[in-house]
Parts: C-alpha cells; structure tokens; sequence
C-alpha cells in the first residue's frame, strides 16, 4: 500500500479533538468583547431610584458611536432604546465614562419596571454591534410589617419586617404612631419587644436607612391587660341627705373591655350589687360605709372604692335652724347699724335740740301754743289757756289749770321763763 493511503487511513481512524479545545477556539474569536455588570441581580424598594453600574471592552480596531439600555431583547430583533420606551419616559438617565464605566439611574421604580436590563454597544461598523448578557436582573418589593396582632400583658413579641426579595445590607428603622423608635435602629429585620404593657399598643411600621420616606404599611399591635384605673363616681355630687337616692358609677380602662362589674361594701362578703352603675334609693344612715366596684375582665379584675356619708334629717333640720339664727342676727345688726347712721345723720342737720335753747322773758321770732296745766286738783273745765309767744319756730299751746276752784275768769298769766332745757309756766291767780 502506497503511502498516501496509509496516511489517509490513519486520519479516518484518528479520534475527534476534544471539546474544551472547541470552546477556546470560539472564545478567542470574540476575546475583545466584553460586559461586566457590578450587580446582576438588583431588589429594589417600590418608589425607589436605583442605579445599574459595570464596565465593557470592544476592539481596538472599531469606534464606539452608541450606548444605550435595553429591556428583554427578542432574538433577531433591534432593541429599542430604553429612554425611547413611553413606558419609561422621563424617569432614565444614561452616564459614561471614559475608562469605559457605564451606569443606568431608573426613577421611581414600580412593579412593572421588573425585567432584565441589559447594554446595547455600536460601533462604526454596522456588524459590529454587542448585547451584554446576561444583564441585570431588577425586582421591585414593597416592605411589610408582620405582627402577630395581639399579646397579653408580660408577653415577648415579635414584628418582622419583610420584603419579597433581598435588600443590599439595610438597616431597618422602626416607627411607633408615625413616630421614630430611636432605640429600635436595627441591622436585622426583627423588632423584639419584650415583657409587653399596655403602653406597646399601637401601630407599627419600618423603613430603610436612605429610604425613610418610603415606610411601609403600618400595622396594628394591640395588647391584652386586666382593668386598670378603676373609679368610681357618686352622682349627685355634695352632700348626700337621708331618702335621697344615689348612683355609684364605675369606669375602668381594659382590654378586653369589662365583662361585668360587681359593688360590695366594706364589712360584708355577699355582692351587694352588680352592672356598671349601683343605685340606692331612698338613702339612710344605714348606708354610710365604703363601696368597692370589682372590675372583671377576661385576663384580671381590679378594685374601685369610694365612701359615702349620709346626714340624717334631724342633723339637717339643726344645721337649718342655725342657719336661719345667724342669718336674723345679721340682720338686726344691720338694722341698729342703719338707724344709728340715720339718727347721727338727721342730729347733723338739724343743730341743736330745744332743750339746749335758753329762752328769755322776751320777744320770740314767732307765735309758739304752750299748753300750761297747774294740776291744783281742779277738774278739767278749770283749763285756761293762754298764747305765749316762744322763741322758737313753732307755736305752743300752754294750759294753765287753776286746781283752787277759781273760776275761769280769774286765772291771769304772766310772763313765761325758759330755763335751760326744760320750760317753766307761771299762773298767776
């Protein structure tokens, strides 16, 4: 056999070369192409603005005169530029460096903005264009507070908060009432809260550091406690009188509300009433003491009290008596006060009395009737009466009655003294 066919049957005999050597063979043809993304796969908070960075190397031989970003590119079919998108309109930003740095900023992300992004390169040469895939993969999640929803007084509890896919190293703030829980900054997603109170009750929601204005939803954490703060209130208010009637109301916080509440008074085991008001007509002595209101829920109860003090009538109708005794004093003290200021008043008016007058034997200022009665014993139609002029300003009628017996005709009269502040009249017979 001639050599040539020796060397042809070798060939056909020869085993195929390997795999690994095919691969290198079509990795070196595009060696000089190449896309390289920070981040392939991106979480982001709905409403959020989120940033996709990487760098890309072309051949030397070919200049770049396109970049742009494009969305799930279909086989065979141009991409479209995402800035050209309506879907997107307003909210992407291109930036490119010249180290070959590219960066997409997207605005506002929301639920439909979820896809895979990828960068688009042309160059000079309408055949040499490159798609960087794989490209970076965006998921949109909203935050979301899990809660268990109630706990019971002295209980631990748990709030998450969760999102749908994996933040980038956040770190979670939580909110009380729309109100920063300064001491609950936390790098993990738990909010721990243990030994609960009361005071735990409320609405709770997080956020992310850089995103505080993106919170989530708030949720309710309600705690159950036994009643606290219970009072009780009489109505009327005041003095409480015998055979009045009285209602004793009684108010507490809890959660779950009251169930019933149940009035005792001190001194005796037995209820003495029940329901959120106790009444009691027709009130007496008897019922003077203190009430306890038991407050009862379904996880504790707990005590009101108040005393009550009933007046009898007979102390009532003593405090009236005393009452009206003061109230006459006064006012005859203030009647004496009255006439004295009057009396004193009218004095400084009128000057002297006439008594203080010192009248002479002579003229007075006008005609006064002074009646002058000589009580000699004589019988009343003996009376004489004269007109004797006084000084003063009134007339005085003055009757002289001669008790000898004299007739009327004999009585004279001479002249009438004024001695000081008593009048002396002298019948001449």
């Amino acid at each position: 056999m001639s050599l040539l066919c020796r060397l042809l049957m070798s060939l056909r005999m020869a085993p195929p070369p390997p795999l690994v050597f095919l691969l290198m063979v079509v990795g070196a043809s595009g060696a000089e192409w190449s896309v390289k993304y920070k981040q392939q796969e991106i979480c982001a908070l709905n409403g959020s603005t989120v940033f996709m960075n990487g760098t890309f190397t072309y051949p030397e031989r070919l200049t770049v005169t396109e970049t742009f970003w494009a969305v799930d590119p279909v086989p065979k079919v141009e991409p479209t530029d995402l800035i050209k998108v309506p879907d997107f309109s307003g909210r992407v930003e291109y930036f490119t460096a010249e180290q070959k740095h590219f960066s997409l900023k997207l605005s506002n992300v929301m639920k439909e903005d979820e896809h895979k992004y990828l960068l688009r390169i042309k160059t000079n040469e309408e055949s040499q264009k490159y798609l960087g895939r794989p490209g970076v993969k965006l998921s949109v999640t909203e935050l979301q507070v899990e809660s268990p929803g109630e706990v019971t007084k002295g209980e631990t509890a748990d709030l998450m908060c969760k999102t749908t896919c994996s933040l980038t190293d956040p770190t979670f703030i939580w909110y009380k009432n729309g109100r920063p829980l300064t001491t609950k900054t936390l790098k993990n997603n738990q909010l721990h809260l243990q030994t609960v109170s009361s005071e735990d009750a409320g609405r709770y929601s997080c956020a992310v550091r850089g995103s505080e204005h993106l919170p989530s939803t708030a949720q309710t954490l309600r705690v159950r406690y036994p009643p606290k703060s219970v009072s009780v209130y009489v109505s009327p208010s005041g003095e409480i009188v015998e055979g009045s009637s009285v209602n004793l109301t009684c108010s507490s916080d809890a959660n779950p509300p009251v169930q019933n509440y149940t009035w005792f008074k001190e001194g005796g085991s037995s209820p003495v009433g029940s329901g959120h008001t106790y009444s009691i007509t027709s009130i007496s002595a008897d019922h003077t003491g203190l009430y306890y209101c038991e407050a009862l829920n379904a996880v504790g109860a707990q005590n009101g009290s108040v005393r009550i003090s009933v007046q009898t009538q007979s102390r009532s109708a003593v405090w009236i008596a005393a009452v009206g005794f003061l109230l006459l004093l006064l006012l005859m003290v203030l009647i004496c006060i009255y006439r004295m200021k009057k009396r004193n008043t009218r004095a400084d008016h009128d000057g002297p009395t006439q008594d203080d007058v010192l009248y002479a034997n002579a003229t007075p200022s006008r005609p006064v009737e002074t009646a002058v009665h000589v009580a000699f014993g004589a019988p009343d139609d003996d009376v004489q009466y004269a007109t004797v002029k006084h000084s003063r300003s009134r007339p005085v009628e003055t009757a002289v009655h001669v008790a000898s017996g004299a007739p009327d005709d004999d009585v004279q009269y001479a002249t009438v003294k004024h001695c000081r502040s008593r009048l002396v009249e002298t019948a001449q017979l």
